[in-house]
């Protein structure tokens, strides 16, 4: 990150990075390759302990902030999470606590959620190339005091973990949400094969899935606004997430490229390679500055917050692939090897570029939003 940090921040980023050092290094990754969760209950409740879970959460529910801004503070924990590329549903659990926080509702899910006990997921994304966002067609009915489900979400991160799924689905012309329980009647899971070893997705299947009307969040038929804020957030964490990922990748091909000799010289010495690492360098550097300036224009609801999120998304993910295949390629051989720890970072890279819309999806998005802006502002 290239924020300008207090010392408290500093603090809270230290003490996550010893504990992601000590509770996730690389050889427990490869563990966790065939763990059904990908990441222990007791690490996910000492990691709450730490704060993870509690800065988009008001004080009032036991929310904590380190400064002003807990967004950007939870960009600092994210940032170390794609630094050692770890485990644990950050992003899923952090937009439904500060969902419900915001909407004053389920006050024993957010203590659980806080506390680490509790594990909950967004249910936002959908099959189709609008990634869900505009053109969601989950089904959310209101029957007497009941609402009905029925709808397919994809991909949900821990879904499999989660006691609650935050599902946001259509009701007539509006948007929609509400909390389900992961058990609840009608629901089902089907297990998504991932590209990275911790993080683990499902196909989430409500089928006629009923809840008491108490299980809105919000209002129904109004919850666009707040479903768009917390696609910021989510995307604001994504990216922090992917820099650090790009980080690790960069400065581990840049010991070895000093370290490794061929005829008598380090490879870094070599001018071809030197404009390699200026490039990455200067992908890496833009990559560190669109994601802060994102968290600082979300977190202060900014009028541009939108397109800065998308541009963000859109940029980290075409160079954050391009950085991590450079680092790849540079490393030869040893670079693909499932015993270097390379691949770690370029799968985590790999999932943020697909999660929450492709660079292509966002370009679009940010057409759409810039051109709805300029129609506004010309009456038209």
């Amino acid at each position: 990150m290239l924020l300008s940090l207090s010392s408290e921040q500093e603090f809270f980023r230290e003490t996550t990075t010893r504990f992601l050092e000590s509770r996730a290094p690389a050889a427990e990754l490869r563990r966790l390759r065939d763990d059904p969760a990908g990441f222990g209950q007791d690490y996910w409740r000492r990691g709450a302990e730490l704060g993870w879970t509690s800065l988009l959460v008001s004080e009032d529910d036991g929310g904590v902030s380190i400064s002003s801004s807990g967004l950007v503070d939870l960009t600092l924990a994210a940032y170390e999470f794609g630094r050692h590329a770890a485990p644990g549903p950050l992003i899923g659990t952090n937009v439904v606590a500060g969902a419900l926080s915001a909407a004053g509702s389920h006050k024993e899910l957010i203590t659980g959620l806080l506390d680490g006990t509790s594990i909950a997921t967004w249910c936002i994304g959908e099959a189709g190339p609008s990634e869900g966002f505009e053109r969601m067609a989950l089904d959310i009915a209101v029957q007497g005091d009941e609402l009905v489900l029925n709808g397919v979400k994809r991909p949900v991160e821990s879904a499999n973990q989660a006691s609650h799924l935050l599902v946001a689905g259509r009701t007539g012309d509006g948007l929609t949400q509400v909390i389900v329980p992961a058990a609840a009647k009608g629901v089902s899971l089907t297990p998504m094969q991932g590209v990275d070893l911790t993080k683990r997705f499902s196909v989430v299947t409500f089928q006629d899935v009923r809840v008491p009307a108490a299980s809105v969040v919000g209002r129904v038929g109004e919850a666009a606004g707040d479903i768009e804020r917390e696609l910021q957030h989510a995307l604001v964490i994504l990216n922090a997430e992917a820099v650090g990922a790009m980080q690790a990748a960069f400065d581990m091909t840049l010991e070895w490229a000093f370290d490794r000799y061929s005829f008598g010289r380090s490879l870094a010495s070599y001018q071809a390679l030197k404009h390699r690492f200026a490039n990455m360098a200067t992908w890496l550097q833009a990559s560190h500055a669109i994601s802060d300036e994102a968290a600082r224009a979300v977190a202060d609801g900014k009028p541009d917050a939108c397109e800065l999120v998308s541009a963000a998304k859109a940029y980290i993910g075409d160079y954050g692939t391009e950085l991590l295949q450079e680092c790849v390629q540079l490393h030869g051989g040893i670079g693909v090897t499932f015993e270097h720890d390379l691949h770690l970072f370029l799968r985590r890279v790999t999932l943020a570029r697909a999660l929450f819309g492709t660079p292509d999806q966002h370009r679009r998005r940010l057409a759409d939003l810039v051109a709805r802006k300029e129609a506004a502002r010309h009456g038209s």
